[in-house]
């Protein structure tokens, strides 16, 4: 079985720097004063902002005056808490609003393909159902015949439970009583109607779906759900190998990778995990 080292995927859309650059410090200070105000879902008081943001008042409250002058900052005439003003909001909203699902996600899929040595894959929801976007291949060959472009069964394939889990049951209802038109010719033996939704039920309590030997034999995956800021289902992340080698338990490390790589990218969509 191939070494799995444990994965780190905290960082890995940001490029290291083949040295520091020179920035401007102030800049710098205030965007921690700022980081601290987001991370917080409440209005705080300037005392509990100093100690947040392990800075003396005297030199947090200058960057709040002149960040309420530009809007980043706003104050309750009231309480006297501080909060994020409208400009803040606004960037946030266009940043969210430009952001693309799939390119966001590609540095963390061949990340964890690259960690953990597995095919990795990348779906998002087209007019048949959920289509192969991405695909990064294993170090090793994989026998199944998924490519880029590849539509999967929405109840036969763990990316497509992870579908049908979370979309909305009217949009997939129909789809899932014409799944046949997106049965490949490895998939001999469709599941069972009454095993399909448990395993749809499973998906949606462990946010994880799993397949083993079907609808490939000699094949396993798991796929999980990535959310975007308003909650919604924008992709999902498979991953697969051979069964010989594949770690298919619900707590393993493949398991557990993806979990990490999957939440990292819905974090990076602006999600926040309830």
């Amino acid at each position: 079985m191939p070494k799995i080292h444990p994965i780190n995927l905290k960082n890995v859309s940001e490029p290291t720097p083949e040295r520091e650059r020179r920035g401007i410090q102030s800049i710098e200070v205030g965007g921690e004063i700022l980081k601290v105000l987001a991370s917080e879902p409440r209005p705080m008081a300037l005392k509990d902002l100093v100690k947040a943001a392990n800075m003396p008042s005297g030199k947090i409250h200058p960057y709040l005056v002149s960040f309420a002058k530009i809007g980043l900052v706003a104050q309750d005439p009231f309480t006297g808490y501080y909060f994020l003003g409208p400009m803040a909001i606004q960037l946030g909203l266009i940043s969210l609003q430009t952001m693309n699902p799939v390119r966001e996600a590609t540095p963390f899929a061949e990340a964890l393909a690259q960690e953990t040595t597995h095919s990795v894959a990348i779906a998002v929801w087209g007019n048949l159902g959920p289509v192969i976007v991405r695909l990064i291949d294993a170090s090793y060959p994989v026998h199944t015949n998924i490519r880029t472009g590849s539509v999967m069964s929405l109840v036969n394939t763990a990316t497509g439970r992870v579908f049908s889990a979370f979309l909305p049951r009217k949009l997939i209802e129909k789809m899932m009583l014409e799944d046949r038109i997106r049965l490949g010719p490895d998939i001999a033996h469709p599941l069972e109607e009454k095993v399909v939704e448990r395993m749809i039920e499973e998906a949606r309590t462990r946010k994880l779906s799993r397949g083993v030997n079907h609808p490939t034999p000699g094949v396993a995956s798991f796929s999980a759900p990535v959310f975007d800021y308003s909650g919604n289902i924008v992709l999902a992340i498979t991953i697969m190998g051979p069964t010989g080698t594949f770690d298919t338990d619900w707590d393993g490390r493949a398991a557990k990778a993806l979990r990490v790589c999957a939440e990292s990218i819905s974090k990076r969509l602006g999600h926040h995990a309830t």
